[in-house]
C-alpha cells in the first residue's frame, strides 16, 4: 500500500490578505453596485472608515 504524501505550502503566518466587499451606489443609474477588493488584514478598519 502505497504512503500518503501531505505537502504544507504555509509559511507559518496563516492568511495576510482579507478579500472586502462593498456596497456603492452607482452615480449613473442609481442601482447598488458592488466592489470587492484584496487588502491587507492591517487596513481593514481604516477601508471602512472612508
Amino acid at each position: 500500500m502505497a504512503k500518503k504524501v501531505v505537502a504544507t505550502f504555509k509559511s507559518g503566518e496563516g492568511r495576510t490578505y482579507s478579500k472586502v466587499i462593498r456596497m456603492v451606489k452607482s452615480p449613473k443609474t442609481g442601482a447598488f453596485v458592488f466592489k470587492e477588493e484584496m487588502i491587507p488584514n492591517d487596513s481593514v478598519k481604516d477601508y471602512f472608515k472612508k
